[in-house]
């Protein structure tokens, strides 16, 4: 399998730090940004890469060479004029034949690609996105998706957003299939977004591939320096989905959101006031952050599974403007009892996932590559701490409530406390004790 490197870009946001190096060629603890990519793809064990340079990218080509000092073999594509994004993908034809991966020199990234290429290969995708959730979703692009993650459209960072939406950008990284070289007739300057994926998308063939996985653009003077930290402390590789992962699970109601009981409708959803500075300080840690929740109201019938659907995308889009998100969210709509009005007999059962069952855990320990004995259960009922103690988790019960003492009729937490934040900072704080 081949990967292809888009590096003919200049770095001119970078031009304080670094002068008039390309994009590719800026040292990030030592070493180019280039070196860290081709060492990530090494680890998947993709050895043939192409480099698509600009007419000055002899640096770039002098440093790499043949690829032999990385344990690689290095092909180059040379631009005499600047392509875009995609419009010297028209000469790789005579060197790849099968699926490649495609990635920008910008990136700072550490990725399981062969997870990310089995996605592609089991949705028969032609063009797969690497997409996560960010900090800022406000301001990016975003990626809309079917039930089976087909992207069905991108909604522009330009557009007027009056409504609610689903943290979910597009990283910069793809996987695609000769099907996308094939769509480049010319050596012409084409915007492989704006371009190709929009073509991909229009034909029904383009999918998203969800991942927590550390890509982060190192383009600008900030974000420079803040994935520098990222990699002093180790964060970047961790977050490889080849590694286990570490995960702090959050109930939703009376967790992430205040109790007003059952949340019907979208306008109820109130975020507790400290959810996206508690959210924010696990995504700027080695933890993932998933919310687990039990949802009976789609089961009982009182609301629908498109209200809760943006239910969870105001969640999202109130956490995102506090700069904070979740790397995954899964629900259970079942309920086993019976007799309410307008309920939906097909979902009155005994599931395996409605909690203090660890079927939402499981689920989420399958797509993250979750170590469960290293991860936490917050939630402020005796259900969310059972739940974290069947899947192996330490707990942490939050008490909101005005009046203590607190009693457990069987589920004992390995702490309590008063706040999402003080809940976070405890397991932060332990975990620093933990490594010193």
């Amino acid at each position: 399998m081949y990967a292809v490197i888009q590096a003919g870009g200049a770095g001119t946001r970078l031009k304080a730090i670094t002068g008039d190096l390309p994009k590719v060629m800026v040292e990030l603890n030592g070493k180019p940004i280039i070196e860290w990519q081709i060492e990530s793809l090494k680890r998947s064990g993709i050895q043939d890469l192409v480099i698509i340079i600009s007419k000055n990218g002899k640096l770039i080509s002098d440093y790499c060479g043949d690829g032999k000092k990385f344990g690689v073999n290095i092909s180059y594509i040379k631009e005499e004029s600047p392509l875009g994004t995609a419009g010297g993908l028209y000469f790789a034809k005579e060197i790849i034949k099968d699926d490649f991966i495609l990635c920008f020199g910008d990136l700072m990234l550490d990725v399981d690609w062969m997870r990310f290429h089995r996605f592609h290969k089991e949705k028969g995708s032609s063009l797969t996105a690497f997409a996560h959730p960010n900090s800022h979703p406000f301001d990016s692009d975003l990626l809309v998706t079917d039930d089976e993650e087909k992207i069905i459209k991108i909604d522009s960072k330009h557009n007027i957003r009056d409504y609610y939406y689903e943290n979910l950008t597009n990283a910069g990284l793809y996987v695609c299939s000769k099907e996308v070289l094939d769509f480049i007739k010319e050596p012409e300057k084409i915007d492989f977004e704006k371009v190709v994926l929009k073509h991909f998308v229009e034909e029904g063939k383009a999918y998203a591939y969800r991942s927590s996985e550390y890509v982060k653009d190192c383009g600008t003077p900030d974000r420079y320096y803040s994935v520098e930290k990222d990699l002093k402390n180790g964060i970047i590789h961790s977050k490889s989905l080849s590694n286990l992962q570490k995960c702090i699970f959050l109930d939703r109601d009376g967790t992430i959101n205040k109790y007003r009981g059952l949340v019907k409708k979208t306008d109820e959803l109130e975020l507790a006031d400290d959810a996206a500075l508690a959210i924010k300080a696990i995504n700027e840690s080695s933890y993932l952050a998933i919310c687990a929740t039990n949802q009976p109201v789609i089961a009982r019938g009182d609301t629908t599974f498109e209200e809760l659907k943006n239910i969870h995308n105001k969640m999202e889009t109130l956490l995102g403007k506090g700069g904070a998100y979740l790397d995954g969210l899964y629900f259970c709509p079942h309920h086993p009892a019976g007799g309410f009005e307008g309920e939906v007999p097909e979902l009155k059962f005994d599931c395996e996932c409605r909690k203090p069952k660890i079927g939402l855990l499981k689920k989420a320990q399958e797509r993250f590559n979750i170590d469960l004995s290293k991860s936490w259960f917050i939630g402020d009922t005796d259900r969310d701490i059972q739940t974290g103690i069947n899947a192996g988790c330490r707990t942490i019960f939050l008490d909101t409530t005005p009046n203590p003492p607190i009693r457990f009729v069987d589920a004992k937490p390995d702490f309590v406390c008063h706040s999402l934040s003080e809940a976070v900072n405890l397991i932060l704080t332990l975990e620093r004790g933990e490594h010193d």
